[in-house]
């Protein structure tokens, strides 16, 4: 049955509607945990301050009003594009905008080392299964699944990466590099720029914290790859391509995996958007200069207006990469609709 990309515009426009919902419920719920669960915070954010300059600050965030009263006007502001401040006054939504396009780096790079690395080690697992190979391949991924975040985290920068001679903070060795901030994305930037050592630099401090985030959630890629492969490789296809004579790497790659990609593709799509909240340890174990360092800054400092902006990224996060999975689902089974 044909598709065309006026029937991939639909689909996209009714998941885009599907957003609203999703952001709205996030809001609110955010909103009123962060707010109930701190009766009074301008004692936070100003501690030993005077009971005036403690007025002055719940005038000014509102907080002297009813709960609704602060959630209507949070909420007007919102549509209209200001996403609040912090309590020493910085703007939400520039400071985000600004730190996001280096979470997003971090997370593509993740991905790239969990497609690469994750999809063929479940290929190896599912063709040598039950054997050796496949009892390495599962003490692997496992590894990584038991494996805490902050505590692989902590043991790659205290102990892999010096052993290897790779950085463990920030993007480049200064935090100035000699050419302008395009994309905010630091490999990206520095090949626009045309500056192959500072790209050079920057792919290296990238590599400790983005192979930290795919080890640990490479056991995603590797079981559904070598689950949906176990289900192929007995089918007759399968059988007939051996018995023409086809090496089993063009068996295992080309016919077995293409189908097996199949769900595995739709389980990658939901873990790009929950590794958004994978990097908050990553980030600030790395110092790596994204919403990850940002969240928890805002989590700690009480920052209510960018603890609700945070979550709300990583909805859309979610969202958005369901809908590149039913995309990419679509792609590859050509007998599913987009609807």
């Amino acid at each position: 049955m044909g598709r065309s990309l006026f029937d991939l515009a639909i689909f996209i426009g009714k998941r885009l509607l599907y957003l609203i919902p999703v952001l709205f419920g996030v809001v609110v719920i955010t909103f009123f945990f962060t707010h109930l669960a701190v009766s009074d915070p301008c004692s936070i954010w100003f501690p030993r301050s005077k009971p005036a300059t403690l007025a002055a600050c719940r005038i000014t965030f509102g907080l002297n009003q009813p709960l609704w009263v602060q959630f209507w006007d949070y909420l007007s502001n919102l549509l209209s594009g200001n996403w609040g401040t912090s309590p020493q006054g910085v703007p939400v939504y520039s400071t985000i905008a600004t730190a996001l396009p280096a979470t997003v780096e971090l997370v593509l790079a993740s991905l790239v080392l969990m497609i690469f690395i994750g999809i063929p080690l479940g290929v190896v697992a599912a063709s040598a299964a039950g054997r050796w190979g496949d009892h390495l391949v599962r003490i692997f991924y496992l590894s990584g699944w038991a494996t805490p975040t902050y505590l692989g985290a902590i043991v790659a920068a205290i102990l892999v990466a010096p052993a290897l001679g790779l950085p463990t903070s920030g993007e480049y060795n200064s935090f100035t590099p000699p050419f302008p901030q395009v994309t905010h994305m630091s490999v990206v930037d520095a090949l626009l720029a045309g500056n192959l050592p500072w790209a050079s630099d920057a792919m290296l401090h990238l590599i400790m914290p983005a192979t930290v985030l795919a080890f640990i959630n490479m056991g995603i890629a590797t079981r559904m790859t070598r689950s949906s492969m176990l289900e192929v490789l007995p089918l007759d296809y399968i059988n007939s391509a051996r018995m023409k004579g086809l090496s089993e790497f063009v068996v295992l790659y080309k016919h077995a995996l293409r189908n097996s990609l199949i769900s595995t593709t739709t389980v990658l799509g939901v873990t790009a958007g929950g590794l958004l909240s994978g990097t908050i340890v990553v980030e600030e174990v790395f110092a790596w200069p994204g919403i990850g360092s940002y969240a928890f800054n805002a989590i700690t400092g009480y920052n209510f207006a960018g603890v609700i902006a945070i979550v709300v990224v990583f909805a859309i996060g979610v969202v958005v990469g369901n809908l590149i999975a039913d995309i990419l689902y679509g792609i590859l089974d050509p007998r599913v609709e987009w609807r």
